[in-house]
């Protein structure tokens, strides 16, 4: 990063060089290292008030709302304020003329810079508005007309310096050119100072004749460069005079002088002297400065008749380290001399030192060692000798320290560690004081931002984790969520929680419940059941992003609250199917008298295994009634003979659960004195029961058989009609010839007669044959094979009887003519075969074989 001189630099300089109010210079320079933002705009001079300069808000990354609370405002040390801020819209507008000339002259770039201010909480911006040049503004002559008065012995080529015009604007709108209305003693020539600045001057190029014409009348026309293009005039009136042949004379061509920067006005400079051979009128010299137009005639004048130069303007050493003056000198018959006049200013210390930064890193990372360089920055003073001198420092008491290693080089580098979390960024303020008396010093501010780096684990907000589900929960309800926070930011505080292996119960704990990484968010993965398992106890591990990570573990227990969800289970009276059990109580019972007990329990828990019971329904209401909280039941009167002997009481019981949950069971009960009157009174029940029971169990087992057996057969029918349909298939598109071949064993071995024959056949098979032929050795008879075996593939031999067979997975199918649509191994009572190999048959590859069999 490089930078000047910076505006704000500038306008605290320019009042303390003025003198203005100490307590609005210690309070910007108090300001000076809250700028939080540099804002440059370039506009034309001259645009109307109310015109739009920038959006200030937006160029800031400000909110209207904030610009407003704030109470922004703009501070400049000028008279003059150019420009207003509209703080309801956030935009910078023109509030007065802005003239380039009058605030800059001929200074390019001109600008002029002030600071916007806001409060809750403090901020400093400094804006720079350059102003560029317009045309407006023509050629001007100082002076109305210029007058000469020449002599008519003037010699040819005699040269008349002609007053320079001005043009306040500057680069092509500036003055361009000089013209001379036409006439036949005169002709213009342009030259250019040193500073590049254009005068002219009239050349005689025909003598005068004050008989013929004693007074002549041009214009001098000067044009800028300008669009459009603007011109002045000015008026010259020539008057011819008559002898006078000796012009001025300095007694110097170049006079030397020197003066203090900041001289007050009329400060005596040195005094120029010219003299003139003639006598009388044509003697007196007058003095004047030759050159009007290029602005020494603001800062020095001569006196017309003594010579004497004195000091008009502000001399300052930084903007011209000497000035050269021309004087002319001209006697009453218009002849003239010049010289030149060299100023050498002598420097004060009137300015303080500038601080440009050279580079500049930010952020710097925490864990950089002490020594690290963050930051050159470059210090000048525009004074000479011990006024340009400059120390540096920093302000505060920060761990970084400046050191100079070139000269007017410095380097910021960090003095100790740093440490993020405890001091995110430093503001520091170096400080450079020249040596001159009395010195001065400019304070520049740094802002600097210490970057991360992974050095602090996670830490939990709990040391435990203790959370509460009901059972019967739905799979993915969030049962609780973890917090962990890291003080690093941005990717090392990047936090991922992890639920670390464990076993529970000998499961995974994933299982049990899962973790968002992000959120840390835990979720049930499945129904909890209460009565299996009452808590889970396990490990989150967060882990940051950083590299290499960092991580803290945390124990989470959730537990697992009772909800009812199992009715009671009665254990006595057990419920049979094949029996019938009861009761008996006899009729002499008294009142109170305890038939049985019923016992149930809930594997609930609490409230919710609390039970009760009650008698739902009974064959004589008013003969029984059970215990409310113990389930006894008991006689409530006295047993008459008019009693019932069999008895059915059905009991409910309840547990204090919501929703309520019950179980019933059915008591029997026999009103008796002897057993065998029990016995008679429930005896046929049984066995009608029994009976019932058993019939429906064969029934259904009989109509289970019959459906299978019913299905069996159906897949075997039509496993066996596709067989047989592939195979015919495989006949019918068979492309494998079977030839004939007589082996040397074909002849008949035994002779004739009703003995056994053997016949032997070897048959051949090619690739492309549609049908194939077997014959056999029977004497009047001839039958044929078609062979269809499937693709070509390596034969192995087949011992089995009977059968032919090409590869594995390929059954071969032979049919005999003979006897339609019967299998080979139909066609003979015994038959041997053998598996040949391939051969080469008149060109095609064939496979043979070789099969016997005793007809």
């Amino acid at each position: 990063m490089a930078c000047g001189i910076t505006p704000y630099s500038r306008c605290v300089k320019w009042r303390f060089g003025c003198g203005q109010n100490w307590k609005l210079l210690f309070f910007v320079f108090y300001l000076n290292h809250m700028v939080s933002g540099h804002i440059r705009y370039s506009i034309p001079e001259e645009m109307k008030k109310g015109s739009l300069i920038g959006n200030v808000a937006q160029d800031l990354g400000l909110d209207l709302k904030s610009l407003r609370s704030g109470r922004a405002r703009i501070v400049t040390g000028e008279s003059i304020q150019y420009t207003e801020l509209k703080t309801d819209k956030g935009i910078l507008v023109v509030k007065e003329r802005i003239d380039r000339e009058q605030i800059c002259g001929d200074v390019t770039p001109c600008s002029f810079s002030f600071d916007v201010i806001l409060e809750n909480p403090m901020e400093l911006h400094q804006i720079t508005v350059e102003i560029t040049d317009i045309n407006d503004n023509s050629p001007t002559f100082k002076r109305n007309s210029i007058n000469f008065e020449i002599s008519e012995i003037a010699n040819t080529g005699a040269r008349f310096p002609l007053t320079s015009a001005e043009d306040p604007d500057v680069g092509v709108n500036g003055l361009r050119e000089y013209f001379l209305t036409e006439n036949e003693n005169f002709v213009l020539k342009q030259n250019s100072n040193a500073d590049g600045k254009k005068y002219a001057e009239m050349v005689l190029q025909k003598p005068l004749d004050r008989e013929t014409n004693p007074n002549l009348s041009l214009k001098l026309i000067a044009v800028d460069g300008g669009t459009p293009q603007r011109s002045g005039t000015v008026n010259i009136d020539i008057t011819v005079l008559d002898v006078n042949d000796n012009a001025p004379v300095f007694n110097q061509s170049v006079y030397k002088a020197t003066v203090m920067e900041n001289s007050p006005r009329d400060t005596y400079v040195t005094t120029v002297n010219a003299s003139d051979a003639d006598l009388g009128s044509n003697s007196i010299v007058t003095y004047y400065l030759s050159d009007l137009s290029n602005g020494l005639s603001d800062l020095f004048t001569v006196d017309e008749k003594s010579g004497v130069i004195l000091i008009t303007g502000s001399v300052d050493y930084e903007k011209d380290k000497k000035y050269e003056l021309r004087i002319d000198a001209k006697d009453q018959g218009g002849l003239t001399d010049s010289s030149k006049v060299i100023i050498e200013v002598i420097d004060v210390n009137d300015n303080a030192p500038t601080i440009s930064v050279m580079s500049f890193t930010s952020p710097v990372s925490e864990d950089s060692p002490p020594g690290t360089t963050i930051g050159m920055i470059n210090v000048k003073d525009f004074d000479s000798g011990d006024n340009g001198q400059v120390n540096c420092r920093i302000e505060q008491n920060v761990p970084f320290k400046i050191k100079s290693n070139l000269r007017n080089y410095y380097t910021l580098v960090t003095d100790t560690a740093l440490d993020r979390e405890t001091i995110t960024e430093y503001n520091i303020t170096v400080v450079a004081t020249d040596a001159g008396m009395p010195p001065l010093s400019t304070k520049r501010s740094f802002h600097l931002k210490v970057s991360d780096v992974n050095d602090n684990a996670p830490v939990f907000s709990q040391g435990v984790y203790n959370a509460f589900i009901a059972e019967n929960n739905s799979p993915g309800v969030s049962v609780l969520t973890v917090s962990a926070k890291d003080p690093d930011e941005n990717q090392n505080a990047r936090i991922s929680y992890i639920l670390e292996n464990a076993n529970i119960g000998g499961s995974q704990v994933s299982e049990y419940v899962s973790i968002n990484s992000e959120t840390g968010v835990i979720h049930a993965v499945r129904s909890f059941d209460y009565e299996q398992i009452k808590q889970l106890m396990f490990v989150i591990k967060a882990q940051d992003g950083g590299s290499p990570p960092l991580s803290s573990i945390v124990t989470v227990k959730i537990l697992i609250q009772d909800q009812n969800d199992n009715p009671p289970q009665v254990l006595y009276p057990v419920q049979t199917g094949g029996s019938l059990v009861a009761e008996m109580v006899p009729r002499s019972a008294d009142v109170g008298y305890l038939v049985t007990k019923v016992v149930a329990v809930d594997v609930d828990s609490g409230q919710n295994a609390w039970l009760s019971y009650k008698l739902q329904k009974a064959t004589d209401r008013a003969l029984f009634e059970v215990g409310l909280q113990n389930g006894e039941i008991r006689t409530i009167r006295q047993v008459t003979d008019k009693d019932a002997v069999k008895q059915r009481l059905t009991v409910i019981v309840e547990d204090n659960g919501h929703p309520l949950r019950s179980a019933t069971v059915i008591v029997n009960v026999a009103v008796a004195d002897s057993f065998p009157e029990v016995l008679s009174e429930f005896t046929d029940f049984t066995h009608d029961k029994e009976y019932n029971d058993n019939l429906t169990f064969y029934l259904v087992l009989a109509l289970a058989v019959v459906s299978f057996l019913f299905i069996t057969c159906l897949v075997v029918i039509i496993s066996v009609k596709i067989y047989r349909w592939r195979q015919s298939r495989i006949l019918y598109h068979s492309n494998l010839p079977v030839i004939p071949y007589y082996p040397p064993r074909y002849s008949d071995t035994l002779g004739t007669g009703t003995l056994q024959h053997v016949y032997n056949y070897e048959v051949c098979r090619t690739t492309d044959s549609r049908k194939s032929d077997c014959k056999f050795g029977r004497a009047g008879s001839q039958n044929v094979l078609i062979m269809d075996p499937s693709s070509t593939g390596t034969m192995q031999r087949i011992q089995s009887e009977k059968s032919i067979l090409d590869e594995p997975d390929s059954p071969l199918e032979v049919r005999c003519n003979a006897q339609s649509l019967y299998l080979l191994k139909n066609c003979f009572s015994d038959m041997n075969i053998a598996i040949g190999s391939w051969l080469q048959f008149n060109g095609k590859q064939v496979l043979s074989f070789r099969f016997s069999t005793t007809v």
